[in-house]
C-alpha cells in the first residue's frame, strides 16, 4: 500500500518527523482509518528514498503515541483512536505549523498584523473558494 506523504530533503525538519506528522495528520484527517494496514518499514523507506532507520524511527515514535499498532508476523497497522486523542492530536498539528509560519514571518520581518491579513485571506479564500 502507498500512502501519499512526501518528504523534503530541504526542509530543516528531520525526515523521520516529516513521515511521522504526514501519518498522522493522515490517521487523525480519517484518510487513513483504523485497522488500515500501513507499509512495512522498509517499502515506505524505498519509496521515500530514505532509510530504514528514517522510517523505522518515524514507525516508533507512532507507536508509542498509540497512533499505528505492530502485530509480529502480520504488519503495522493503524488503531482506533479516542476522538480526544484526536481533537487534541489536531490542535498540537496545527499549532505546530503555525508556530513555524508566524516564526519565518518574524524573521523577514512580518508584524502579527500582516500576518492576521494574510491568514485570514488564506482561510476565506479556501473555505468560501473551496481552495485546497
Amino acid at each position: 500500500m502507498r500512502i501519499p506523504i512526501q518528504v523534503s530533503n530541504e526542509s530543516r525538519e528531520p525526515i523521520y518527523y516529516q513521515v511521522e506528522t504526514q501519518i498522522k495528520t493522515l490517521i487523525v484527517g480519517g484518510k487513513l482509518p483504523p485497522g488500515t494496514p500501513l507499509p512495512s518499514i522498509r517499502a515506505l523507506a524505498s519509496d521515500l528514498g530514505c532509510s530504514v532507520i528514517t522510517t523505522r524511527r518515524a514507525y516508533q515514535n507512532l507507536e508509542m503515541n498509540g497512533f499505528i499498532q505492530t502485530i509480529q508476523g502480520k504488519g503495522t497497522f493503524v488503531r482506533e483512536i479516542k476522538n480526544n486523542q484526536i481533537s487534541q492530536s489536531r490542535q498540537q498539528i496545527l499549532h505546530d505549523a503555525f508556530e513555524k509560519v508566524v516564526q519565518q514571518g518574524k524573521q523577514m520581518g512580518c508584524s502579527s498584523e500582516e500576518l492576521n491579513v494574510i491568514f485570514s485571506n488564506i482561510v476565506n479564500k479556501t473555505f468560501n473558494n473551496g481552495g485546497l
